[in-house]
């Protein structure tokens, strides 16, 4: 009898109707650059968007001198000033283009072209690097 009765069940669609709302999750965004700008920014300035450094003019988080405002306002056609880079996002805008041009798998050759050329680069990604294997 049982059988019967949902054999007239599967033949008429007669069954539990199912779930079907839809759930969406808010993924978070991806951010490659996050652990190495947190370990330039611990390096270069303590994590301090308002410092200066006068001997190199060196302004805000990411300490960008006034060569790095020049090139970046010519590559792209902006026209920031170096007192524009005291806002951090305005010198993260800065930082990600250049290290968007190298790309996220190569945070060594990111940092030591961040900071310069020569063999000062050796040690300015020794100390980025330890900031990085603290995180």
């Amino acid at each position: 009898m049982t059988t019967i009765f949902l054999t007239i069940l599967l033949c008429f669609n007669l069954y539990a109707p199912g779930n079907s709302s839809m759930v969406i999750v808010e993924s978070k965004p991806i951010r490659p650059y996050e652990g190495l700008i947190y370990a330039i920014g611990k390096v270069e300035c303590n994590l301090d968007t308002l410092a200066y450094n006068p001997i190199e003019m060196a302004t805000g988080y990411y300490q960008i001198r006034p060569i790095r405002i020049v090139d970046y306002n010519k590559r792209t056609g902006s026209h920031y000033t170096l007192n524009d880079m005291y806002d951090y996002y305005d010198a993260e805008k800065v930082f990600l283009y250049y290290a968007s041009r190298i790309g996220p798998y190569d945070f060594e050759r990111i940092a030591k072209s961040w900071n310069g050329a020569g063999s000062m680069t050796i040690e300015y990604w020794e100390k980025v690097k330890k900031v990085l294997l603290s995180l």
